[in-house]
């Protein structure tokens, strides 16, 4: 797998809520994200005012794995950047109808695609969901062949790889919303992190410490899980039920290029 860092200088952003970056405020009511902050990281590090980074995040909350191979895919391809992020499966692997071979295959070839077309991927495998809730380890075998799918394909086709498996640090409240689905601004900015080392940067500063959460007792803990069985397990099963998505109706943020200029020439 590659760990060689480039100066890409136009990346592409493929996904789901995850990259779209739920749970993590930006201006107005769009969302910043870890994708983003990965982005501005790159830019920071090696691009200058008069040739900034361009960007283009095509992720849309809610997509499966199928959509993304459909629409984001073909969208990057003719987009023609230097790097690709593409974190996807997620959705796949919470349904009962979850098919390994059929979604590892699925990945493979936009995978191949994009390699062909001679952009860099950067793939990202998914960790154990046990952690999150007893609800969550149901599917903890389907995530795990999903990271081993994925895992082997960005070592067939030498992408660079960020890899949740086995990272006890993500286990840590602090770093997750109280939807227990999606990642808390800590955990998106952490994340972007660890992304600008998979992708052989290192660091782009040193990480802030995740502060303990306060549990509190049993009484406080059942009073948690009964506000988010209300606020989102309902509405999850809800939309389950109906056939509907949480992205339905949403575009992505940026279908085309917008350029991200560094911070510290710009100071």
């Amino acid at each position: 797998m590659q760990n060689q860092p480039r100066e890409w200088r136009s990346y592409v952003a493929i996904g789901d809520s995850f990259t779209e970056g739920l749970a993590d405020r930006g201006l107005g009511n769009s969302y910043l994200g870890w994708a983003d902050r990965l982005a501005q990281s790159l830019a920071d590090r090696y691009c200058d005012i008069d040739r900034p980074l361009a960007y283009a995040n095509l992720a849309v909350r809610g997509r499966l794995l199928s959509s993304m191979v459909n629409e984001q895919v073909p969208r990057a391809i003719e987009l023609k950047p230097d790097l690709v992020t593409f974190a996807g499966g997620v959705n796949d692997a919470m349904r009962r109808s979850f098919d390994l071979d059929f979604k590892a295959t699925e990945l493979e070839r936009s995978v191949r695609e994009l390699r062909q077309a001679g952009i860099d991927v950067m793939l990202v495998g998914f960790g154990d969901p046990s952690g999150s809730s007893g609800l969550m380890s149901l599917t903890a075998h389907r995530f795990a062949g999903l990271n081993s799918a994925t895992v082997a394909i960005a070592e067939a086709y030498d992408c660079y790889l960020l890899n949740f498996w086995g990272l006890e640090t993500f286990s840590q409240q602090a770093l997750w919303d109280e939807d227990r689905l999606h990642l808390s601004p800590l955990g998106h900015a952490l994340t972007a992190q660890l992304a600008m080392e998979s992708l052989g940067w290192g660091q782009s500063q040193e990480p802030a410490p995740i502060p303990e959460v306060d549990l509190g007792g049993a009484l406080s803990k059942i009073s948690a899980n009964i506000r988010w069985a209300k606020n989102h397990g309902a509405p999850w099963v809800g939309r389950r039920i109906r056939g509907v998505s949480s992205g339905d109706g949403i575009e992505p943020k940026y279908w085309s290029y917008t350029n991200v200029y560094p911070r510290k020439k710009l100071a």
